[in-house]
């Protein structure tokens, strides 16, 4: 199985609640942002937006309120980098209590404190980024050594028997010849699952390192064929959508953001809005102007946070689709 059962169960009950109390709109993943302060400078990501002072992250009381105003089954933890984040074993503790299932997203240079404190669970996944190979990463991250820390902490993580993952964005630079051995590399040393999406030109970043909508298509038909052979979470229906042969309106309320500045609107990506109260955020953001994608900044978007719910939400539509699904999470 490619993903734990009880993160399926969980899914499904979620979404049987939400269809008998007549919602059309509801949560899949909680992105938990603790903290806007990160020990690295990524070519992907705004230096602005994570270089914020420790002193003004959320409180873990504030953490824990989010997932339970959320609700959402998979609480994704990410930042800023959330090993930095001081009350992080405490914050994993309170949602696993609460039976969800976590994804901690790092870059793994702190990884070893969480290991000094934390424990294994199974509903808990360590996902650490990794953009390609050894000199890929490191000029990615712009430091050198981050790759070979980042293989480590995954090796310790596997030792601890933790369920380990990892993340990769895929840029206008990046080589699918280099993906795939990255790939194959990963499931060597025991890797449970990689998860491959394309960046997004989300805020201003130096460079024009993003993908537009047929560059997209183009290397995300290599990942689609890379899929049947290695153990890809992005999903196949998410994966036909990014090469262009499928087409999803977003669902940009499946992915809700909360961050120290509050809940984010429109979504994940977009700087739009704050809002202070889940009431506020749920009831202050157009979601049919977003989810028709006619803004001009969602035109290149083929990001995971805002499509592989949409794959998840029309599964109904079409029966070959749910087995598809089921065949893809339970085949390998």
């Amino acid at each position: 199985m490619r993903f734990p059962l009880h993160i399926m169960t969980d899914m499904l009950k979620w979404q049987a609640r939400n269809w008998w109390r007549g919602n059309d709109r509801y949560p899949y993943v909680l992105m938990l942002e603790p903290l806007h302060t990160c020990n690295l400078a990524c070519l992907g990501c705004s230096p602005e937006r994570y270089s914020g002072d420790l002193k003004d992250r959320l409180s873990l009381e504030e953490c824990l309120a989010a997932v339970d105003d959320a609700g959402a089954p998979v609480v994704s933890i990410c930042g800023g980098e959330p090993t930095i984040y001081p009350e992080l074993v405490e914050l994993i503790d309170g949602i696993i209590e609460r039976q969800r299932h976590i994804y901690l997203c790092t870059n793994g240079l702190l990884l070893e404190r969480f290991y000094r404190k934390g424990r294994p669970h199974p509903r808990l996944s360590i996902n650490v980024h990794l953009d390609g190979m050894q000199e890929t990463h490191d000029l990615i991250t712009d430091r050198a050594g981050v790759f070979d820390k980042a293989i480590e902490m995954i090796r310790e993580g596997k030792r601890l028997g933790y369920h380990v993952c990892t993340n990769t964005t895929v840029y206008r630079e990046t080589s699918i010849d280099e993906i795939e051995r990255m790939l194959a590399y990963l499931e060597s040393i025991g890797v449970d699952g990689m998860l491959i999406s394309p960046g997004y030109h989300y805020e201003a970043v130096e460079g024009n390192h993003f993908l537009v909508r047929e560059e997209i298509k183009r290397k995300f038909e290599r990942v689609l064929e890379l899929s049947k052979r290695y153990r890809i979470y992005s999903t196949p229906l998410f994966l036909e959508f990014a090469a262009g042969r499928r087409d999803y309106p977003c669902t940009p309320w499946g992915n809700p953001t909360r961050t120290p500045k509050g809940w984010k609107g429109p979504c994940y990506l977009i700087e739009g809005a704050y809002f202070r109260s889940w009431k506020d955020f749920w009831s202050g953001v157009d979601w049919e102007y977003w989810a028709s994608r006619q803004d001009p900044r969602c035109r290149d978007c083929y990001m995971h946070s805002g499509f592989e719910a949409s794959a998840i939400r029309k599964l109904g539509e079409k029966p070959r689709d749910a087995w598809t699904m089921m065949r893809w999470n339970f085949g390998s």
